[in-house]
């Protein structure tokens, strides 16, 4: 096998996306920003696609322009019992423990929550580096700058020897455009959208030799 670093996103991507987890942290944003920011209620909604889209994640809009607390913000909207939400899945364990690459988080979200939905999946072995939004600042995914800190960490010169699996078309799009393979997990993919489509982790290994 060609690779040697999978980049795994870590919300809706090592955990379905009916759990219902990135759900209850989206609705917790809503909440920070009605009850910390005093924002309308109406408008948050809008906002928060808003930012998101234009700047990579609302964390990153609500800073530039409301000069809000990175570490207040995350951690409120991260602040969930998730195990009401999340669950370990012994085969998805064993597959990724097969893999012989490398093995990181790369998210948007923040360590302390990606060590605890690690931890809650029984996961957290399995992963040398957690790569998180406060790491790659003031970049995210799918910034083509957050990928270049991403590889120099974890120690990769060519992104031909790189996969980012994550459950977003866009980051699948950003990864394939500087040269990595992506595989877009849950759903199928176009051509333009990632390299494969990943919807059963015991299919992985399968698709990454076709890669």
């Amino acid at each position: 096998m060609r690779f040697t670093t999978i980049f795994f996103d870590l919300d809706d991507t090592l955990y379905p996306s009916n759990a219902g987890l990135w759900l209850a942290i989206k609705n917790r944003m809503n909440d920070f920003m009605r009850e910390r920011m005093n924002i309308p209620e109406a408008e948050i909604p809008a906002l928060r696609e808003k930012y998101y889209l234009q700047y990579g994640t609302t964390l990153h809009g609500l800073k530039k322009h409301h000069n809000i607390s990175e570490e207040e913000f995350l951690a409120y909207v991260h602040d969930l019992r998730l195990e009401d939400y999340l669950t370990p899945d012994a085969q998805q364990r064993e597959i990724i423990a097969s893999l012989p690459t490398r093995n990181l988080i790369f998210t948007n979200a923040d360590i302390p929550h990606a060590e605890r939905v690690l931890t809650a999946l029984n996961l957290r072995d399995l992963f040398s580096t957690i790569i998180d939004v406060t790491t790659v600042a003031p970049y995210c995914k799918p910034m083509p700058e957050a990928f270049s800190i991403a590889m120099k960490l974890a120690g990769e010169s060519d992104p031909a020897r790189c996969i980012m699996i994550d459950d977003l078309k866009r980051t699948t799009r950003a990864a394939k455009a500087i040269g990595m393979s992506s595989i877009l997990f849950g759903e199928t993919a176009s051509s333009e959208d990632a390299s494969a489509s990943l919807l059963d982790w015991n299919d992985l290994t399968d698709i990454m030799e076709k890669l």
